[in-house]
């Protein structure tokens, strides 16, 4: 799919992290671009940086998420690209000092990380359908789901987290599958440790002690990494379906 000014983009977590390193790769790439986080404040000033839109939406609720794309689809008329950032990952073992793991917590984490992407992914797939055809190939939209490494190798203290990115990996090929009649790709991204907010907290050693697990190159990720690869995504039609791990080799130990 050709990225140009009658692209439109919608960005879930796209206020900051690898969210917002893709909003702003989109918006210089063409494409009209909005942002959907909790954050309205840091939401809302990265959205006007980069002239693009904000909306304040929750992934997790599909009433919000409903909102969210009726406010795209009036303000623009179509959605083409749907890049889900938005996600949190609380550490905690499954018992630890002899108390099970907070079944509240596991319950948020898989309500925002993967059912929070599958529903913004199906209301959007909806409107895609709708779409003329882009492309000689017939397609209509572009979808992309972020996983990540601990789907594959999930640390100890990561059981919540690695099992809503296993999710999002189990889902990809068969939602590719469901809409490929209708010209839409589905396709994730597996990163693995990027200089996100979470790591650029820590100290300087730590954050070069982190990148030095990776076999080449040696360190963190850039979120502009990260960006370049949705906008290969959505730019190469043979995508689809398919887990992308872009992680420099790394294969996460235990700890």
């Amino acid at each position: 799919m050709k990225i140009d000014t009658n692209t439109v983009a919608v960005v879930t977590g796209g206020a900051s992290g690898l969210g917002a390193a893709t909003a702003k790769s989109l918006a210089e790439a063409g494409a009209q671009v909005t942002i959907f986080d909790m954050n309205a404040k840091l939401g809302a000033a990265h959205a006007a940086s980069i002239g693009g839109c904000f909306e304040a939406v929750d992934v997790s609720d599909p009433n919000s998420v409903a909102a969210g794309l009726q406010a795209v689809t009036a303000r623009h008329g179509a959605l083409h690209i749907l890049v889900n950032c938005a996600g949190i990952g609380p550490a905690a073992k499954t018992v630890s000092r002899g108390a099970a793991h907070d079944p509240g917590v596991f319950q948020k984490t898989i309500a925002i990380n993967l059912i929070g992407s599958f529903n913004c992914a199906a209301q959007a797939a909806a409107i895609m359908t709708e779409n003329d055809p882009k492309t000689g190939d017939g397609e209509r939209g572009v979808i992309v789901n972020t996983a990540s490494v601990a789907a594959y190798e999930g640390q100890i203290g990561q059981v919540a987290y690695a099992a809503s990115k296993g999710g999002i990996v189990g889902m990809t090929l068969p939602m590719a599958r469901d809409l490929a009649q209708h010209g839409i790709r589905v396709v994730s991204i597996a990163p693995g440790l990027f200089l996100t907010p979470l790591l650029e907290s820590l100290p300087k050693e730590v954050q070069d002690s982190l990148g030095a697990q990776a076999p080449f190159p040696a360190r963190l990720g850039d979120p502009t990494e990260f960006a370049a690869m949705v906008l290969e995504i959505a730019r190469n039609p043979m995508m689809n379906g398919s887990v992308v791990r872009l992680d420099a080799a790394l294969r996460m130990t235990p700890r």
